[in-house]
């Protein structure tokens, strides 16, 4: 089969860290071209902005990795051009515009891959197949990491349109909707945003899944040394729980499921598989969620952050 031309748009720390690695190491794509404002990918062509490569760059797919507040339009753009798109989480500023990037996609006939990283964590299978069946009593999120580590410098993450905590946070509730399918709503939430700041540095969240599951959920990304991310489910007298954002799965504390992590590598794969298939991959369940927090939730003034 032929290898597939993709353009990396957005390199950044996410791009640096995860994109160009996965693209090299899988014999599906061959890294074409790179878009960036500030910086360059060595040994391929590197333009500004989207315009300049859609009408001098090389042919193929286009992976998106710029914020969610700005790839709406660099994302219609693409599928005018008649380009096969991956676009990173989350997946844009609001449920309107991803509606309209899919929309596009669809009536463009261009495969488009919506992904959540998260959901192809080692363990979430293992997860989802043990909780398959069984009746639910309660399910709890507890995700909290230092925001200097992970996205230091980024102040567009503190914008209108940046998420805040929720641009991790939705990394949970992509595990959540993946492993507890069906319909989910937002009963209470609360918001802590920094002084100085548009968008949360902390979110406690009660959900409701299936009609009467209740999840509690909580993001913090004030914490420092060792970082959290748990998701621990309580059905039929039993505890499982994925700890390390899915990597290890447990059993009443015994430890069932744990492999390196391939997230990147394997969204990739699918992407490949898509494009040759020329099929897609639209959910947005986790990004509504979101959005009924916001919609639904208190918002307290909290100390101002600096970075």
């Amino acid at each position: 089969m032929a290898v597939i031309p993709v353009t990396l748009v957005g390199i950044g720390k996410i791009a640096r860290d995860q994109h160009l690695p996965a693209i090299a190491a899988n014999p599906d794509f061959r890294l074409a071209a790179a878009v960036s404002r500030n910086e360059t990918v060595p040994g391929v062509p590197n333009f500004k902005t989207i315009d300049e490569f859609l009408v001098h760059g090389p042919e193929g797919a286009v992976s998106l990795c710029t914020p969610p507040a700005v790839r709406t339009d660099a994302a219609l753009k693409v599928i005018a051009a008649g380009r096969d798109l991956m676009i990173e989480k989350p997946p844009a500023a609001t449920l309107g515009e991803i509606e309209t990037i899919i929309d596009a996609a669809r009536a463009a006939g261009v495969s488009f891959f919506v992904t959540w990283h998260s959901r192809y964590a080692p363990a979430v299978p293992a997860a989802k197949a043990w909780m398959a069946g069984r009746r639910i009593d309660s399910l709890s999120i507890n995700w909290r990491e230092d925001v200097r580590r992970w996205h230091p410098n980024q102040t567009w993450i503190w914008q209108p349109g940046g998420f805040g905590v929720l641009d991790p946070g939705i990394n949970a509730l992509s595990i959540l909707t993946e492993i507890l399918p069906g319909p989910i709503h937002v009963r209470a939430s609360r918001f802590e945003v920094p002084a100085n700041a548009f968008t949360p540095i902390g979110v406690e969240m009660t959900l409701q899944a299936r009609g009467s599951i209740p999840i509690d959920v909580v993001f913090d990304w004030r914490q420092q040394g060792p970082q959290t991310w748990d998701i621990v489910v309580r059905a039929e007298g039993h505890v499982m729980a994925l700890h390390s954002g899915g990597a290890t799965m447990t059993l009443d504390g015994s430890v069932v499921s744990s492999e390196p992590e391939a997230e990147y590598p394997t969204i990739y794969r699918m992407f490949a598989d898509m494009v040759r298939g020329r099929t897609s991959n639209t959910d947005i369940s986790p990004l509504r969620i979101c959005a009924d927090a916001y919609l639904t939730g208190s918002h307290i003034a909290t100390d101002p952050f600096h970075d």
